[in-house]
């Protein structure tokens, strides 16, 4: 690695956030010796990302004429061997010509290069071989991910998905309304958390103590709503009731505790209360039903074929059916109530 590299990736300024990461593991594995060839494999587990993504960022930075690549290819295997990157700050360092190649889309402009005759160790054999008759590569090719519908066969298709093509997009870590409506609710929490300092006695502007400061004193203060129960509207007027007792605000969220949980041990009792009313006020209004009525409720579950328990009908229940000729004696004795 070169420091003097990494340093030059750093203050880079205009970037995005994965675009200037894989400059900057770019720049990791300059070599001042040697320049910089790492493999795409490589270097997308260093940046932690996908090859197609990271040809996406490669062209980027290739386009704001950061680096330059120069694919190599062996001489003798015709196998394509790491490419050359060639970094901004290298002395000599021009940009990628802008003019696209009619066959692969990419510059060319090699004759240009101040590298184009030492991009690789001083160990192996010279990359530059002369383009391929059936698709162009060979002679500044681009990414791996651009590969031509008629591949060279030395070379063979590319095992990279063309991001351009691909019908899967990465959904958003967070959906645009889902933030949207979370600062909606932060904004109204905002609001409810100053008007219960203010119903607490705070002057708007004054500073507040230790205790009702940062989010510890707000997360308290949710716990109220989400474990209580208690709408933001009764903590306020519970919160204004304990100022008739206490002129002084209280010391901190924990202080108002046993008075919130009164509050809901209220409402609770209140509702219940209000339940039992509407059942009372429902009984008192439906007349109870009439010795006729409860005759024909039994007789219709002795004549049916449902389960009919022994004890679900009395003596003088039978009676009252067989008096209103309802059911008869033989089929009373059948279901076992006679």
């Amino acid at each position: 690695m070169s420091h003097d590299a990494t340093n030059w990736a750093i203050k880079q300024r205009g970037l995005k956030p994965t675009t200037k990461i894989v400059l900057w593991h770019l720049c990791d594995r300059f070599n001042p010796d040697y320049g910089c060839f790492p493999s795409q494999a490589r270097l997308a587990h260093d940046c932690e990302i996908s090859r197609s993504t990271l040809n996406d960022h490669l062209r980027q930075l290739e386009a704001g004429g950061l680096l330059r690549r120069v694919p190599r290819i062996h001489p003798v295997t015709k196998r394509q061997m790491p490419t050359r990157y060639i970094l901004g700050f290298e002395p000599g360092f021009t940009p990628d010509d802008p003019t696209p190649c009619p066959e692969t889309g990419h510059g060319d402009n090699d004759a240009e290069n101040p590298f184009a005759g030492t991009e690789d160790r001083a160990d192996e054999p010279s990359s530059v071989p002369e383009p391929c008759l059936n698709s162009g590569h060979g002679k500044d090719a681009g990414a791996v991910s651009d590969f031509d519908p008629d591949p060279c066969p030395e070379k063979g298709q590319s095992r990279v998905r063309n991001p351009d093509t691909n019908l899967v997009r990465e959904p958003l870590s967070k959906p645009v309304k889902e933030e949207e409506d979370a600062q909606a609710r932060d904004s109204d929490f905002d609001r409810f958390f100053d008007e219960l300092l203010s119903a607490l006695g705070f002057a708007a502007n004054a500073m507040l103590p230790a205790w009702w400061q940062g989010w510890p004193a707000r997360q308290h203060v949710c716990r109220w709503r989400d474990e209580l129960g208690l709408s933001t509207d009764r903590i306020i007027e519970t919160a204004t009731e304990t100022r008739r007792d206490h002129p002084n605000p209280p010391d901190g969220p924990k202080a108002l505790d046993r008075f919130m949980e009164r509050a809901a041990q209220r409402d609770a009792l209140d509702a219940a209360n209000s339940v039992k009313t509407k059942r009372s006020r429902k009984a008192q209004g439906t007349p109870p039903p009439s010795p006729d009525e409860l005759a024909a409720f039994y007789a219709a579950k002795v004549n049916s074929e449902e389960y009919l328990p022994p004890s679900m009908i009395s003596n003088a229940m039978c009676e009252a059916m067989l008096a209103r000729r309802l059911v008869t004696s033989d089929r009373l004795r059948q279901r076992g109530v006679w």
